[in-house]
């Protein structure tokens, strides 16, 4: 199997690729741009390239993040279309952002998208990626949830305070919190290269939790008391509008991948905390 891959050296990408890399798989990875030579032959393509959502929102920051993945994502797809033969399976990130903050209202891959800035994202992203099935490709929206990986990511940034002991939850910590480990991300995503899965697929671990839960089960794993907690006022005038990210409740739920026969290694928090501080 080839596979173009671009974002390669982002968060993700930069730990998908070593994992691909087999007897049996060729990687090639995109970094100029799509065109029809660099899907030449190809057997499947996985986007994962994005201006980062993690940055304070001003107008130019939601442009640069919108467009990135909306032009990006229509690239790939043009360049497709320009083949006789395009590759069999695409696989697109996309983000539990989708559905917006839901407080505790369980949320599977058919559930409608919410409202505001990022689902508005998400549901450009995916229209632009589920618009290769047009040329007969098998297009996987990964609806990535919190991914859990102590060189990157969201918990790279928590790590500082709470190994001070100056942790707490983040608000009221009430809001629900949809997580997977950096282990199983990468092993759905190789999951859904080989199995017929089409449509959105939330790549998230089967047992969601609140802040509340995850800062206690963070603060366990370091070993450290985990007390001070974060107004919610406080995390709005440092980030601005993108504080919603932090503040949003989302209890979303892996069905179509455990209904596929996905086994997820790390189904439950403190498993992966220990595993990642092991």
């Amino acid at each position: 199997m080839t596979i173009v891959l671009s974002g390669a050296s982002g968060f993700i990408g930069s730990r998908l690729r070593p994992a691909l890399t087999d007897a049996s798989v060729r990687t090639v990875v995109c970094r100029r741009g799509w065109d029809a030579a660099i899907l030449q032959g190809t057997d499947a393509v996985i986007h994962l390239a994005g201006e980062p959502v993690a940055q304070r929102w001003t107008a130019g920051a939601k442009q640069r993040i919108l467009d990135s993945r909306v032009q990006g994502t229509r690239g790939s797809v043009e360049a497709m279309a320009a083949l006789a033969e395009p590759p069999k399976v695409l696989v697109c990130a996309s983000a539990i952002g989708y559905y917006g903050s839901r407080g505790s209202e369980i949320l599977t891959e058919s559930s409608p998208p919410g409202t505001g800035f990022l689902p508005e994202v998400c549901i450009a992203w995916e229209r632009e990626a589920l618009a290769a099935e047009s040329l007969g490709v098998r297009v996987v929206p990964l609806r990535i949830g919190i991914v859990l990986d102590t060189r990157g990511g969201a918990l790279k940034r928590m790590l500082p305070p709470f190994r001070l002991g100056l942790g707490g939850r983040i608000g009221t910590g009430n809001q629900w919190m949809s997580w997977i480990h950096i282990d199983d991300l990468i092993s759905l995503i190789r999951f859904v290269l080989v199995h017929p899965l089409r449509g959105p697929v939330n790549a998230v671990a089967p047992e969601p939790v609140t802040n509340s839960d995850f800062t206690r089960a963070l603060a366990s794993a370091l070993r450290r008391p985990a007390f001070l907690p974060v107004p919610s006022a406080a995390l709005q005038i440092l980030f601005g509008e993108m504080s919603e990210v932090l503040l949003a409740s989302q209890r979303v739920l892996p069905r179509k991948a455990v209904s596929a026969g996905f086994s997820f290694r790390y189904a439950h928090l403190p498993d992966a905390l220990a595993d990642l501080f092991r």
